[in-house]
């Protein structure tokens, strides 16, 4: 069992693909992708974390669509997951439902929240911040100040190449994101 993590899916937002570049012709293209490259990783007893965002503006029955992905869903209450959360069938999705939440894995202290924090939870003693909500954008402030901790870890799809990423993943996904100028 793996534990894994990624945030902004924006499963049937048009406009995302323009917003952030991301590399589709349109959105049934990226819903596609999003689930093969999710389901070709995760196995039905693997746990993944999704930081936030998950669908917004979908034409389709998102619990549809969240229903197509393998493993134990936890989600994290991001800004575009609320009129989704009125259907009960979407929550019916998920293990779990949370706005912030606090893990531990590998001996590891995480903290979970769709926005970026500036200081968490046991952050003077060690914890890691997996956040989402900036996509891969490098122009937005909260990315200059959190661009040297290395504790913050962004899981926005755009970052970790739209597949879900294990602990290890994101710290390496992380470095390449914030060198690249």
């Amino acid at each position: 069992m793996a534990t894994y993590f990624i945030s902004d899916l924006h499963l049937g937002h048009e406009n995302i693909i323009r917003l952030c570049e991301r590399p589709f012709s349109d959105v049934d293209e990226m819903n596609k992708k999003l689930i093969k490259n999710w389901n070709n990783k995760v196995t039905a007893k693997d746990d993944v974390y999704i930081i936030g965002d998950i669908a917004y503006r979908s034409k389709e029955d998102v619990s549809s669509i969240v229903n197509q992905l393998n493993g134990r869903k936890h989600l994290i209450i991001g800004n575009h997951d609320e009129k989704n959360l009125k259907n009960p069938k979407f929550r019916d999705c998920f293990v779990s439902i949370d706005r912030y939440l606090r893990i531990v894995l590998d001996n590891k202290s995480l903290i979970l929240c769709h926005y970026p924090i500036a200081e968490w939870d046991g952050y003077f003693h060690g914890s890691y911040h997996i956040y989402g909500h900036i996509h891969n954008n490098r122009k937005n402030r909260v990315f200059g100040y959190l661009k040297d901790e290395e504790r913050a870890l962004n899981a926005g799809a755009d970052v970790i190449n739209f597949t879900p990423a294990t602990f290890e993943e994101l710290i390496e996904y992380n470095k390449e994101f914030r060198d690249i100028e």
